[in-house]
């Protein structure tokens, strides 16, 4: 079956090549041979004209999504045609030296699971037909370090595909300070991935206004949602700035910890102060941003902030949801 569908988008594809006018959907029938296997000449029943119209739109929506242009064309005498020109179909030449063919393959690697693997490798093979250097291996070892993004979240494929095609979405969402989740709809931006935790940065349609989600506090399913976006969609630049500040990455004051002896050398690597108190605790200076309350949480008794109190609170705050489950 799948061999079966992959040919007749073949010919449908290379008859709408093929044109040089707009051909419409009977002279598409009749030229096709699955289609007139299928259902007959155009001049068919209704209900095989119901049938062919219904295949040859997913046919022609399949094409698009995979990159091809088909135009459509109003007669004169109001009958629709469809073509797809080589030129809105020809790419520009592709000229790739040794370090960017490098930076491609890189990025390859990079991504682990199923879906984006096999699209990153697809994608490598048709740069290399159409033209990458042959001297040049993608895949090839540039260092001993190799980067891994591990993507264990559910929600991440859906809400990927949600930024691509810019759909709303719903999702129960469960604060850190929450014990229960509670739903959320969202308009996504983008997915960032910060300290190895992944976030969604998008618009909250029940707060009116910008939000960061991480995804591993995102339970059940995420459901697609209809309409159009209410928000302006901000460049990539101002996103990840918004998941950097959200993340903990941008700080703007200082806040005084304690911290065990021999523990949280995350913390240690960020301290501007460092400062003994005996009995196994020392005190540090670290930078305050938004985030940091879920950030001490994770070293857990070897942490006890000091200063400001709002930090103080909101930790507590996590503490208590944590306790309660």
């Amino acid at each position: 079956m799948a061999i079966a569908k992959a040919e007749r988008l073949m010919n449908l594809a290379l008859c709408l090549l093929g044109t040089r006018r707009p051909l419409s959907k009977r002279e598409l029938r009749d030229s096709i041979e699955a289609y007139v296997e299928a259902f007959g000449p155009g001049n068919g029943a209704s209900g095989s004209d119901d049938s062919f119209n219904r295949m040859f739109e997913r046919d022609k929506d399949d094409l698009r999504e995979l990159g091809l242009v088909i135009e459509t064309v109003e007669s004169l005498d109001g009958e629709i045609g469809y073509m797809a020109r080589r030129d809105s179909n020809r790419l520009p030449p592709i000229t790739l030296d040794a370090e960017e063919a490098a930076a491609l393959g890189l990025a390859a690697k990079v991504w682990q699971q199923a879906r984006l693997a096999g699209a990153a490798s697809g994608a490598l093979q048709k740069l290399r037909a159409a033209g990458l250097p042959e001297d040049v291996d993608p895949y090839g070892s540039h260092g001993a370090l190799e980067p891994r993004i591990p993507v264990h979240e559910a929600a991440f494929e859906p809400l990927m595909l949600a930024c691509r095609d810019r759909r709303p979405v719903a999702f129960d969402y469960r604060k850190a300070t929450a014990a229960h989740p509670e739903q959320r709809h969202v308009e996504p931006w983008a997915l960032e991935c910060w300290r190895g935790h992944w976030y969604l940065a998008g618009w909250d349609r029940d707060r009116g206004a910008e939000r960061v989600f991480r995804l591993s506090r995102i339970t059940g399913k995420v459901r697609s949602r209809g309409g159009r976006y209410t928000a302006e969609v901000p460049d990539v630049v101002t996103v990840r700035e918004t998941v950097a500040s959200w993340a903990g990455e941008i700080a703007d004051r200082s806040a005084r910890i304690r911290l065990r002896a021999g523990a949280g050398y995350p913390l240690r690597a960020k301290a501007t102060s460092v400062r003994e108190l005996g009995d196994g605790w020392d005190e540090l200076e670290i930078p305050y941003g938004h985030g940091l309350d879920a950030w001490l949480v994770e070293f857990g008794p070897d942490v006890v902030v000091l200063e400001p109190a709002e930090l103080r609170a909101d930790v507590m705050d996590r503490l208590r949801a944590v306790a309660k489950g």
